[in-house]
């Protein structure tokens, strides 16, 4: 993806993301209506236009950094709607240092939009433009935000304490997190025709480990499972003394039960880093991942390595098999 000059790249779904300039600024401004009061309180208040003409001063704003090559201005259209967006709010090819941010409204919440969008935005910076670090700072009250820097699998840093002064007439703490390039996963496509794969074997890691989790009040949806393998499918916990092979039915029943019965509670797992393989029509993917919740009511974390291996289907890439070890 050239980020420096961008027309529309296709996300997930329904969603596209696009270069924001300063012809958008009726529809800039009309969504910020819509999301201001639930941004307001996590970006800076320069951003939150009160009016049309300010609404053009932060597009210009961010257009004249692009061309300096010092910031980058993105947004998010769901079912053509502006409904948010990502940009890199500081951008120093000099010192290989960027700082990313991002907003959006409550309806596009929830997508994994912005997750998706900023992976793209730090592998860009770092293997076409150079970069060594890169940034993501946030409140330390904003939990959306800090999830999505563990999902990505940065570091924190540290915590600049009451930094940042509030509307509410406080000051408070500012987290800064941060991953290096040398700490980037990177993808290897062996027979040079896997560019065109990688985002579908993407799709359905994301997928399966979405499935199983049900933070918010959210329902976990296990029948995802038996879409992203093949019917014959086999997964393996090589957690104990010796392995435990699972056929689909026999790993699904369990795991649905301790998530709808009140046993395992705001759940969530993701992956961290990766590293992809994709020989012809079978590929392998070795995964680290993380995950946390609230096990009979105690909270954990916790974090391990995964293998999957995939093949190619009449109806796509699907998951053969899966292995995958906690750390202890």
């Amino acid at each position: 993806m050239n980020w420096g000059s961008m027309f529309a790249s296709p996300l997930r779904g329904n969603a596209e993301l696009r270069a924001l300039e300063p012809h958008h600024a009726e529809e800039f401004f009309a969504h910020l209506d819509r999301a201001r009061t639930h941004i307001a309180p996590w970006v800076g208040t320069s951003f939150v236009a009160g009016d049309l003409d300010a609404a053009r001063v932060v597009l210009q704003r961010y257009a004249d950094g692009q061309a300096a090559d010092r910031q980058r201005l993105y947004g998010i259209w769901l079912d053509g709607v502006l409904v948010g967006g990502t940009m890199f709010v500081g951008f120093d090819p000099a010192l290989g240092v960027c700082e990313i941010g991002c907003w959006l409204e409550p309806a596009a919440e929830g997508h994994g939009l912005i997750t998706q969008v900023v992976r793209t935005m730090i592998d860009w910076a770092f293997r076409v433009r150079g970069l060594s670090r890169a940034e993501w700072r946030t409140l330390s009250g904003n939990v959306r935000s800090i999830n999505v820097a563990k999902r990505l699998g940065m570091s924190l840093d540290g915590t600049l304490r009451q930094s940042v002064p509030g509307a509410d007439g406080l000051r408070h703490d500012k987290q800064v997190w941060s991953v290096l390039a040398a700490e980037w996963p990177r993808s290897v496509q062996p027979d040079g025709r896997g560019a065109d794969v990688k985002p579908e074997l993407d799709r359905l890691t994301r997928a399966f480990l979405s499935a199983f989790a049900n933070t918010g009040g959210r329902r976990p949806n296990l029948d995802v499972i038996r879409e992203v393998f093949i019917p014959e499918g086999m997964i393996i916990k090589n957690v104990g003394a010796e392995p435990v092979i699972y056929d689909l039915e026999a790993f699904v029943g369990p795991r649905e039960k301790i998530l709808t019965d009140g046993t395992l509670t705001e759940f969530s797992e993701w992956e961290v880093a990766e590293r992809t393989e994709i020989f012809g029509s079978i590929a392998h993917r070795f995964s680290e991942y993380r995950k946390s919740g609230f096990l009979n009511g105690e909270w954990f974390e916790g974090s391990g390595r995964k293998t999957t291996q995939f093949v190619r289907t009449p109806a796509g890439w699907r998951m053969s098999s899966m292995a995958w070890d906690d750390v202890r």
